[in-house]
């Protein structure tokens, strides 16, 4: 819970204020007009402000050494403020992942890692954390720089949950045990967890680091080892992450970091038939080839955190001031690269008018430009094809009939950089309604009761989150159990906490991420059965 209220306390200081600090040597605050006719591009096409931190890591990392790709290949890594190369990484393929297989089985079969006692590997993991925290802006600048999302976002609130979630599964580490079941008969009957094994993990570019404590942190914690698949546009930070991992006392081979692409490096490791299980954060259409990829090889157990779209219900009760600023959240939070972006906004019909009006000028008094300059709320979307993407729903949103309110155009002349869109008069059947669009987007709908917005609603393939704001409990409680999602957030979004479990209904997933439930991903349940002799009890 404290984690929690501390998140939202940052949210609050790092996108509605201007009290954060800078660690970078150039640029001046200033915020964007407040009106349309005042949108500037200067914060687009300034220089760009130089980070104060030099990649160190663009090798692979396999059985504790950075290596070069076995092919000699490298990739370049794109600043999205730019689209200018930050570095050339190396280039991994299915002989790398071979090779990255091999140390982490010998590492589960023969090293140290799950021999030592949990206390032990507690110890690394609180380590690590605390390196993590020691190193908080160099990991900060490298996720903003790859990335192009606010610094004041990785710095105040995405480092620090990596912290966070480290410590949280250290202290997991110690509390992991089975049960002793009684049976009908003279036996023991015990029940043991056991470390899964070789644990492939393809994690996405929208929140590399988050992802990578996500799936790292419970699979260390249960005497796992890793094969670990960066996403292509943003391989710099997990490097990082990993050589401090390998600081803190991590045994060579138990965390290996692979950069590459999903055709190549994904697909290798997905079908791969020394790989106990994988877990995958992306789009649902590549969740489905790493499924198929799973069950066509070995069969190995999969976990699968895919894509949204999200409902934002607003009550004719709720506050429009407060509900207006929640929505604005919940959708452009992360330039809306977020899988459970509340990307389809309902209103309810006798309140629509006004929320619209509000909307429409909350976007405008967005903040858009190099998110290395204090007081940016919105930097540049991840690259070309996402942001050519956005673009091309926005033009259908148009087409199809949906009012264009503001935004709906680039911003700049230089990187990914897009307007804050809002459309209202949205339909149902439009694809800005139906599709994950991931970008600044917000849709607004209008619906006129409970009944007709739960149908609505769950009207999706999707079912990863649902956002409810009103004043009436009666009317939450009705909402929260009608929707159809793995998290429904009450007058509240995107809190997440370590402890708080996180995956989706229907094609946004299976299985769960975070809090306890996370470490089931990465456990074997075995039943011991042992016959009794004359036992003086059963």
């Amino acid at each position: 819970m404290a984690s929690s209220i501390r998140i939202s306390r940052l949210l609050s200081r790092s996108f509605v204020s201007a009290s954060t600090t800078s660690v970078f040597s150039r640029g001046t605050f200033g915020y964007l007009g407040t009106g349309l006719s005042k949108y500037s591009t200067a914060s687009a096409i300034e220089e760009p402000i130089e980070p104060s931190v030099k990649v160190q890591h663009t090798q692979l990392l396999i059985e504790g050494k950075f290596v070069d790709a076995a092919s000699g290949k490298t990739f370049p890594t794109l600043d999205p403020r730019t689209g200018e190369v930050i570095s050339h990484v190396a280039e991994g393929d299915h002989e790398d992942v071979d090779r990255a297989v091999a140390a982490a089985r010998k590492a589960f079969d023969h090293g140290p890692w799950p021999k030592m006692t949990a206390y032990e590997r507690q110890k690394v993991l609180l380590r690590a954390a605390d390196l993590f925290e020691k190193h908080n802006d160099e990991l900060a600048a490298l996720e903003t720089w790859d990335n192009g999302k606010p610094y004041a976002q990785s710095a105040q609130i995405e480092i620090p949950m990596l912290v966070r979630l480290f410590r949280y599964y250290a202290g997991w580490a110690d509390k992991i045990h089975g049960l002793t079941v009684p049976a009908d008969g003279p036996y023991h009957v015990q029940t043991l967890h056991e470390p899964i094994g070789v644990a492939g993990q393809i994690i996405p570019w929208n929140f590399p680091l988050l992802m990578f404590a996500w799936k790292v942190g419970p699979a260390l914690a249960c005497g796992n080892t890793i094969v670990l698949k960066t996403a292509e546009q943003t391989p710099l930070s997990a490097l990082y992450a990993t050589k401090l991992l390998h600081e803190a006392g991590l045994p060579p081979g138990v965390l290996n970091i692979i950069s590459g692409f999903g055709p190549t490096a994904g697909a290798a490791l997905a079908s791969h038939m020394d790989v106990d299980k994988i877990a995958f954060t992306g789009s649902t259409s590549t969740g489905k080839i790493v499924l198929e990829l799973a069950a066509k090889s070995n069969l190995k157990a999969v976990t699968l955190e895919l894509g949204g779209k999200s409902p934002f219900i607003v009550c004719e009760d709720a506050d429009i001031d407060q509900a207006v600023e929640l929505a604005h959240f919940a959708l452009f939070f992360n330039q809306g690269q977020c899988c459970c972006a509340g990307s389809r906004t309902f209103v309810h019909e006798r309140v629509y008018d006004e929320f619209i009006e509000k909307a429409k000028a909350r976007a405008l008094k967005r903040t858009v430009g190099d998110p290395f300059k204090e007081g940016i709320e919105q930097g540049p979307q991840i690259d070309s094809e996402q942001f050519e993407k956005i673009l091309k729903y926005i033009r259908s949103g148009v087409e199809s009939g949906a009012t264009l309110e503001t935004g709906g155009e680039r911003f700049g002349n230089k990187g990914f950089y897009v307007q804050p869109t809002v459309f209202s008069n949205v339909q149902d059947g439009m694809l800005i309604a139906k599709d994950e669009i991931f970008g600044p987007v917000q849709s607004i709908l209008k619906f006129n009761d409970i009944g007709e917005v739960i149908r609505r609603a769950n009207a999706t393939r999707y079912g990863l989150a649902a956002g409810v704001f009103t004043k009436d409990i009666d009317t939450a409680n009705t909402l929260t159990r009608a929707l159809r999602a793995g998290t429904v957030w009450v007058n509240c979004f995107d809190t997440f906490d370590a402890a708080i479990p996180f995956g989706g209904y229907k094609m946004s997933g299976q299985g769960r991420e975070k809090g306890e439930y996370s470490l089931k991903n990465y456990l074997q349940v075995k039943a011991v059965v042992t016959p009794l002799k004359n036992p003086a009890w059963l």
